[in-house]
């Protein structure tokens, strides 16, 4: 059973369709990556999935159970840190867990023993009594993460979590994020860093003017698009006599050659370089080096949206 199973939906602010039938799953333990330009319709999609907004058509299910705007016992099967980091910057991490550990109903002895729990799944422990306020961007949205997880969620949508921080802090966000799904819990994450789709994401969803336009994983989504893998080999002289026979290998659609470099295009990569190699090693080629170029996100996504991810 899907952790999370959207079907069909869709929503309108007055004559303007903002989600068009947008329908995807996630399993447990997956993160799913949701990628669009700015005004596509991931917010909206985000706030129908989180039960801030009504939806005009389909159905939303969380933990095999029909969610909706008025259904406490699904939304509590959600963790939620949004793009603002919504703490209080007085108070240390701990009272800031702890606090939102009581509001979500749990015991004094409960909620200070929930917070230290969580302090530890982000790497905050040994910050746990300053404030906030002293912190580095990435350590306060380490805390906004540790916020959503008070409640034991089996479902965590990240919004954006990694906005505005240094490298070496989403680093350590990105690391907290795998741990988590290694333990199980699920992942809808948006971002604006192709790089951290690729590193994060089991599977990724395109959305673009409000429709969902491809979904699978990256070499899925390759493969939809038709785009094919390069192989650049760099002779130790020039690399004429070569061509003929490999561009009569399998799965080989275009060889090109520049000096002493060979382009291949093909849909496999990793599967034709073995034959590649020993084609060059029987026409007595001096192989100097090898680089495989396969087709990223970045590509698909161009492709698909005819933007940048963050235009």
């Amino acid at each position: 059973m899907p952790v999370l199973e959207v079907r069909g939906v869709s929503k309108r602010y007055g004559k303007n369709l903002v989600v068009d039938d947008v329908s995807f799953i996630i399993e447990e333990g997956e993160t799913y990556g949701l990628l669009g330009p700015n005004g596509a319709g991931k917010s909206t999609t985000i706030g129908m999935i989180i039960g801030i907004l009504q939806r005009d058509a389909g159905t939303i299910r969380i933990d095999g159970a029909e969610h909706s705007v008025t259904n406490s016992r699904t939304k509590a099967l959600i963790g939620f840190a949004p793009q603002e980091i919504a703490v209080y910057k007085d108070l240390s991490a701990r009272d800031n867990l702890r606090f939102f550990a009581r509001l979500y109903g749990l015991s004094g002895a409960r909620a200070r023993a929930k917070a230290d729990e969580v302090l530890e799944m982000v790497g905050l422990s040994d910050h746990a009594g300053e404030a906030v306020s002293t912190f580095s961007g990435g350590m306060a949205r380490r805390v906004n993460i540790g916020l959503s997880l008070l409640n034991d969620p089996k479902l965590l949508i990240l919004d954006e979590p990694t906005v505005g921080v240094d490298p070496q802090s989403r680093n350590s966000i990105l690391e907290s994020v795998q741990a988590l799904t290694r333990g199980g819990l699920s992942v809808l994450y948006t971002t604006h860093y192709m790089e951290e789709a690729e590193r994060l994401c089991d599977r990724v969803g395109i959305i673009e003017s409000g429709r969902l336009r491809a979904e699978g994983t990256q070499r899925e989504l390759v493969a939809q698009v038709g785009e094919d893998d390069t192989v650049l080999v760099t002779l130790g002289g020039p690399a004429d006599k070569a061509l003929d026979r490999l561009r009569a290998l399998d799965r080989v659609s275009e060889v090109s050659a520049d000096g002493t470099r060979i382009r291949l295009l093909t849909e496999d990569a990793r599967g034709v370089l073995p034959s590649v190699l020993r084609t060059l090693t029987e026409e007595d080629m001096d192989i100097r080096s090898v680089e495989v170029q396969e087709p990223d996100l970045e590509a698909v996504f161009l492709r698909l949206t005819g933007k940048g991810l963050r235009e």
